[in-house]
């Protein structure tokens, strides 16, 4: 077959995979509703993952169920293309949800209290099966191996049964190897702040390194009237909340982005005793490595510091996060599958990132991808709430531009 006789039959195929893409809007929106009607946390994601499992398995995807060896509950799904040569590209998905009581009044409103896909995770399940379908379904007319990747927990993380690490479901995957021999990585988010039917890429960086910390204290009760026979946990952590606040002041460099706040706080059971013991947990997000560095040897420092200045001692516990940093090549080829799917207008390039965090940016710190933002607001429908929200919902109409985005980027970007 001549050269120009291949171009023809591969752009003719994918132009095949995408209207194929565009007849699964009804099914997409059965889909995310389902799941949006029963949230699962973290890796409690059991539902979630056998609905999975079960339509990639009838799709005649290879599948691997149980991955993670800490906590096992990741779903990944194999199709290998037709053709001779290209890639392997994984396409990843989160399936988790938070806790947070749904206020939407909405027919596929959830149905567990205290628990909503306030994040998306509902959708970018739904856009990953639509695209592991239809590139099921045309998989003699592609090159290279595609892995669909199902995570769970990528909204916070628990300590590891195995070593005690707080790891969040995308750590527990990829020490799984799901990213051996890949060549590039792709993960969508909706984004109400963006209308439906466009994306938005960033060029660098798009998200901080959100990591977690828990500082437990441990002191000695008494009463308030003999305080010297006592070691006050809750003197511990003001002590504690001071320092950090002026070590983030005064100690990281001000050119450097970040940002640190506590959440939360507990210490003491009565009014007239002295505490125990305290725990205190907050977040601080940056951008570069090093910053994160400091800033969490600081907060080692601080906790080692408060103790032992009250006689105390103290346990801190870590979730480190990691920047999300998108590869100049992969950003292209994004550039260049929006504009096929959508049009060039529609592909917004992003400057300044987001000081919110995603467990996806330890995937693009092994392999290079990109990390994209799908449009899925609309100001006309009154869906505009934000993430994290109990009024979050998404215009459906984006379900299937994140399919026909996802099919792009596996079978229509050749390498360069």
């Amino acid at each position: 077959m001549r050269e120009t006789e291949i171009v023809r039959h591969r752009e003719e195929a994918l132009s095949a995979m995408l209207a194929f893409a565009g007849t699964l809007q009804e099914e997409l929106v059965s889909v995310r509703r389902d799941l949006h009607r029963h949230p699962e946390l973290l890796y409690s994601t059991d539902r979630t993952a056998g609905i999975v499992a079960q339509l990639l398995g009838e799709w005649g995807i290879d599948v691997r169920l149980d991955v993670g060896p800490h906590f096992g509950k990741g779903v990944v799904g194999v199709l290998r293309g037709g053709l001779e040569g290209g890639r392997t590209i994984v396409l990843r998905a989160d399936m988790d949800a938070l806790p947070i009581t749904e206020l939407n009044d909405v027919e596929y409103k959830s149905t567990v209290d205290g628990v909503m896909h306030a994040c998306g995770h509902d959708a970018h399940t739904a856009m990953l099966l639509g695209a592991a379908k239809t590139l099921a379904a045309y998989r003699e007319s592609f090159a290279g191996e595609i892995r669909f990747v199902f995570q769970p927990a990528e909204e916070g993380a628990l300590p590891s049964p195995l070593d005690g690490r707080l790891l969040s479901g995308g750590r527990d995957l990829l020490e799984a190897g799901i990213l051996e021999g890949v060549d590039r990585c792709y993960a969508l988010h909706v984004w109400p702040e963006l209308e439906a039917g466009t994306i938005g890429i960033h060029s660098h960086y798009a998200m901080a390194a959100s990591s977690h910390f828990h500082v437990k204290f441990h002191g000695k009760n008494g009463h308030h009237s003999t305080p010297h026979l006592a070691v006050d946990a809750i003197q511990m952590t003001a002590a504690y909340i001071a320092a950090v606040n002026s070590m983030m002041a005064n100690h990281i460099d001000p050119l450097e982005q970040a940002v640190l706040a506590f959440g939360t706080l507990r210490a003491g059971t009565v009014i007239n005793a002295i505490a125990e013991q305290s725990v205190i947990t907050g977040t601080f997000r940056a951008f570069s490595k090093t910053t994160v560095a400091a800033i969490k040897g600081g907060l080692e420092r601080h906790a080692n510091a408060a103790a032992l200045s009250y006689g105390g001692s103290y346990e801190i516990v870590h979730r480190e996060g990691i920047a999300v940093v998108n590869d100049a090549q992969a950003v292209s080829e994004v550039v260049r599958a929006g504009a096929a799917v959508l049009g060039q207008e529609k592909v917004i390039q992003l400057h300044a990132p987001s000081l919110a965090g995603e467990d996806f940016g330890w995937y693009l710190d092994r392999v290079p991808g990109a990390f994209i933002l799908l449009g899925c607001g609309n100001e006309a429908l009154g869906i505009r709430e934000g993430l994290h929200t109990p009024k979050f919902n998404l215009d459906e109409a984006a379900l299937v531009h994140g399919v026909r985005l996802f099919v792009q980027l596996a079978a229509g970007i050749e390498t360069a």
